[in-house]
C-alpha cells in the first residue's frame, strides 16, 4: 500500500470528523448562507466549470469510455442551472437538525422522545455525473454531515472545478473547507482506504456501476447506502387507458437512457398485448430502441428472442425487454423475482388492482400511473439526492436530508430517580 495515500487519507478523515463537530452545531441560517454562496459561485463561475467538463470529454472520449456515461459526465448550461436550483431547493427545505418528536410521558415522570441528528461524516464515492458533487455536498451540509467525496477519475476536472464554488460558499459563510473535501488523487488505492476509514467516517454511500458498488459492499468495514441495479419495470393491466399507457411506457424508456430509473422490463396484460404493442414497439423502433420479447409478444409483433438473462439486465441504453403475462399475479410474481427492488409501475384503471400493486411489489419506489423517470430526489422534492437506496434498513429509496440524518432518544426530567 502506498504509505502516502494511506497518511493522505487519514489527514481527510481526521479533518472531516472535526469539521463534523462544527457542521451539526451550525445554525441554519449559517448553513443557508454557506448555500445560497454555493450557487452564487456556480452561477458566476460557469464557464471555468463548462471547460473543465470540456477536457474530461475530450479524454473520455479518446479512452473510448462507453456512452452512458459520457452521457453523465456532460455538462452545459441547462446542467449548471440544475446544480443551482438544486442548491436553491435544498436550502428552502426545513432544516431536519434538532426536530424533537414522538414525545411521552412515563410513569415514573420522566418524558422521552427522539431528536434528529446528523450521521456524522458520510464518505461519497462516484463515477461521471460531476452534479453528484454539487448534490452531496448540499444535502451534507444541509443535514449537518460533513462529507469526502471521491469522483471518479473520468470527471476529475469538473468536480474540481465545482469544488472550488463549494470551498468558496463554505468560506463565504465562516464554515471550515473540511465540512466538504474533495479527494485530489485518482488512485484507487483512495478508495480502498476511504471506505476502510472506521475511526473518522460513518457511513459510505457509493453511487456508480454495479462492479464499483459490488466491490464497495464487500470490502468496506463501514455501514453502506447502496443500490446494485434498477431494473424498472412497466406493467399495462387489462383494464386501462391505452394512450396513457403508451405514453408512460414510452416516457419510461426513453427520456433518459442512461439513468437507474429507466424502464427495463415492459410487462404486458394478454388482453392488453393486441390492442397496444403494435403501436407501442412502433413508438420504439422509431426511437431508435431494441426490443427483445418473449414468445406471445414476437408473435404479436416483430422483435428479437428474449433470453432468461434479459429479464434481470440493466441494459442502461437503448434496448427493452417485452413479456405478455396472464394476470396481475405473473406481473407481481415476475417484478419481484428478477427486478432490483428499485422502481416498478402499473399502468391500469382498477383502484384495486392499484393497491394491490403497491402494496405486495417489494420496491423502493412504486407508482401507478406515472414513469419510473420520477423516481428521483429533485422530482420528490428532496431538492437532490446522494442516490436511491434499495436497501431496507435505515434509508430506502430517494436518500435526501432525512437519509443522511438519525434520531436520538432525549429524556426530560425533574429530579426523579429509578428504585427498582
Amino acid at each position: 500500500m502506498d504509505t502516502n495515500i494511506k497518511s493522505y487519507m487519514q489527514r481527510v478523515g481526521r479533518a472531516a470528523r472535526d469539521a463534523s463537530r462544527v457542521i451539526g452545531a451550525a445554525s441554519s441560517a449559517t448553513k443557508s448562507a454557506a448555500l445560497k454562496a454555493i450557487a452564487e459561485g456556480a452561477d458566476v463561475a460557469r464557464e471555468d466549470i463548462k471547460q473543465a467538463n470540456d477536457q474530461d470529454m475530450q479524454a473520455a472520449q479518446a479512452n473510448a469510455v462507453d456512452q452512458p456515461l459520457i452521457e453523465r459526465l456532460f455538462v452545459d448550461d441547462k446542467g449548471i442551472d440544475q446544480m443551482i436550483e438544486g442548491l436553491l431547493q435544498v436550502n428552502a427545505l426545513k432544516d431536519p437538525v434538532g426536530e424533537m418528536s414522538d414525545f411521552s410521558f412515563r410513569p415514573s415522570g420522566i418524558q422521552v422522545g427522539k431528536m434528529r441528528v446528523p450521521l456524522g461524516v458520510i464518505g461519497m464515492i462516484y463515477e461521471s455525473r460531476p452534479n453528484v458533487t454539487v448534490d452531496a455536498a448540499s444535502l451534507s451540509l444541509k443535514s449537518g454531515n460533513a462529507c469526502i467525496l471521491r469522483g471518479g477519475s473520468e470527471a476529475f476536472h469538473s468536480n474540481q472545478a465545482i469544488a472550488k464554488c463549494v470551498a468558496a460558499g463554505l468560506k463565504a459563510a465562516g464554515l471550515p473547507s473540511a465540512c466538504v473535501q474533495l479527494i485530489n488523487r485518482t488512485d484507487r488505492a483512495a478508495v480502498g482506504e476511504l471506505i476502510q476509514l472506521d475511526n473518522f467516517v460513518d457511513v459510505i454511500v457509493p453511487r456508480g456501476g454495479k462492479s464499483l458498488i459490488d466491490r464497495i459492499s464487500k470490502e468496506a468495514t463501514i455501514p453502506v447506502i447502496k443500490h446494485l441495479d434498477g431494473i424498472c419495470h412497466v406493467f399495462i393491466d387489462a383494464d386501462v387507458d391505452a394512450v396513457m399507457a403508451c405514453n408512460i411506457a414510452f416516457n419510461s424508456k426513453v427520456e433518459k437512457y442512461a439513468v437507474c430509473n429507466a424502464l427495463e422490463t415492459l410487462l404486458i396484460h394478454e388482453q392488453s398485448a393486441l390492442e397496444i404493442l403494435p403501436s407501442l414497439a412502433e413508438q420504439y423502433v422509431n426511437a431508435g430502441v431494441e426490443l427483445r420479447g418473449c414468445q406471445i409478444a414476437r408473435n404479436i409483433t416483430q422483435m428479437k428472442s428474449a433470453t432468461e438473462q434479459d429479464w434481470s439486465t440493466e441494459y442502461l441504453g437503448p434496448i427493452l425487454a417485452i413479456k405478455v403475462v396472464v394476470d396481475l399475479d405473473a406481473a407481481i410474481a415476475h417484478i419481484n423475482e428478477f427486478g432490483s427492488q428499485h422502481t416498478d409501475v402499473i399502468v391500469t384503471r382498477s383502484f384495486a388492482n392499484s393497491r394491490r400493486f403497491i402494496a405486495e411489489v417489494d420496491s423502493a419506489s412504486v407508482m401507478i400511473n406515472a414513469s419510473t423517470q420520477f423516481a428521483d430526489g429533485f422530482e420528490y422534492g428532496l431538492g437532490a439526492e446522494v442516490g436511491i437506496s434499495t436497501d431496507k434498513i435505515h434509508a430506502r429509496g430517494p436518500v435526501g436530508l432525512e437519509g443522511l440524518t438519525s434520531q436520538k432518544y432525549v429524556v426530560f426530567g425533574n429530579g426523579e430517580i429509578r428504585h427498582r
